[in-house]
């Protein structure tokens, strides 16, 4: 019986599933469109994280029945999706709220009092980029401030396409690269940064257990797998972030700058050190404005462990073309 792998991606318009086989070919795939994004306000943008379990399971049992797949050929299943989202759940890993996803633009006030409490300079030293409404830990400060009865029942955080893992598997678990679009992960650690959990009062407890994008963090579940159509005990890596996943798609695999124009019109660089130790989504600059006090506080940094020397002669180059 041939072996054949599932990639599913949580995207922001859709759940896509994609069938290859062990050398990559693609065989088919198959998308499950999402309920229309919730805006309550203008800049507001918020998804029911149950629509991305129904999407996936609907585009995991399309592919796999119009390719006439036995689910026991799959053998493993990566996880890639939008980034930056925030899903909340409670003690019994219910949701809380709609999730805030990337593009919501609320969080401008909470984004300064950060800077102001950590340090713009410091918050580039650890978690590698200043802080964007997009990040994750802008929309906590903001649920916490508005929203404090629903922050009291918080027990775990999470990200979009790990809430479908969480679904599939019940494990808490998250990539590297998704991890770094937090803003609460320290970059060159490759941790949850304490000092950046300690300033935002959030308990390391509630979030997910940090893996690389090839680490297996779980199997399909049996729940799992009644309501998806794959069988129980089929592995699950962590997979990746859309960006970083699609960096690797585009085959940029080895020791290089890699860039990423995004539709929200930003610009991701992720640069390495020179003795070869990778920066996870090193950088994330935000139109011209932006660009030069990033640059400036990072190549000023002296105490810091993450050295951006390298990383920033490349940025400054790619940054006289925007």
């Amino acid at each position: 019986m041939s072996k054949k792998l599932l990639g599913i991606d949580v995207g922001t318009g859709g759940t896509r599933v994609v069938l290859v086989d062990s050398d990559g070919r693609v065989l088919h795939s198959a998308t499950t469109e999402h309920a229309p994004i919730y805006a309550a306000h203008i800049g507001w943008a918020e998804q029911e994280p149950a629509d991305w379990w129904r999407a996936a399971c609907a585009s995991v049992r399309a592919c796999l029945s119009e390719s006439h797949t036995n689910p026991s050929e799959i053998t493993g299943i990566g996880l890639s999706g939008q980034m930056h989202g925030l899903v909340l759940l409670d003690a019994n890993g219910d949701v809380l709220r709609p999730s805030i996803i990337w593009c919501d633009q609320r969080t401008d006030a909470q984004c300064k009092a950060i800077t102001e409490k950590i340090g713009a300079r410091r918050l580039i030293e650890l978690a590698a980029n200043p802080a964007l409404t997009g990040f994750t830990l802008p929309k906590i400060w903001w649920v916490r401030q508005f929203e404090p009865e629903i922050w009291s029942r918080v027990r775990s955080i999470m990200l979009p396409k790990d809430y479908v893992r969480f679904r599939l598997t019940g494990a808490r678990a998250i990539d590297m690269a998704d991890a770094s679009g937090t803003l609460m992960l320290d970059v060159a650690g490759r941790k949850w940064s304490r000092e950046i959990l300690q300033a935002s009062e959030v308990d390391e407890a509630f979030l997910p257990k940090l893996f690389e994008s090839q680490e297996i963090t779980g199997e399909v579940a049996t729940e799992g797998a009644r309501q998806s159509g794959l069988q129980p005990g089929i592995p699950v890596v962590a997979g990746a972030g859309d960006q970083a996943a699609g960096a690797v798609g585009m085959g940029i695999v080895v020791t290089c700058l890699a860039l990423a124009f995004a539709a929200r019109r930003a610009v991701r660089a992720v640069g390495w050190q020179p003795p070869g130790s990778p920066v996870t989504n090193a950088v994330t600059l935000r139109g011209t404005k932006q660009y030069k006090p990033v640059y400036q506080s990072a190549s000023r940094s002296r105490h810091g462990r993450l050295s951006h020397d390298h990383m920033v002669r490349s940025v400054t180059v790619t940054g006289r073309t925007i």
